[in-house]
């Protein structure tokens, strides 16, 4: 039986980070997606939507530890 090669992840378009599809949130302005740690952390504008708006730009998150 040949093994399932589906991708559910999404780019975080505030902080380009790859994340589950579901785990997310559309920007408010253009409804690019935006992770869940971005959207926790106070973002809710994609960064081209950011800078457009003249809102500062959403700074990366911390690199998880594996």
């Amino acid at each position: 039986m040949a093994e399932l090669q589906e991708h559910d992840m999404m780019v975080c378009r505030a902080c380009g980070q790859q994340e589950r599809a579901s785990e997310g949130y559309p920007c408010t302005n253009c409804g690019t997606f935006i992770c869940l740690i971005c959207n926790l952390r106070g973002v809710v504008h994609c960064r081209d939507c950011a800078a457009t708006l003249g809102e500062p730009l959403p700074t990366p998150p911390v690199p998880r530890a594996i």
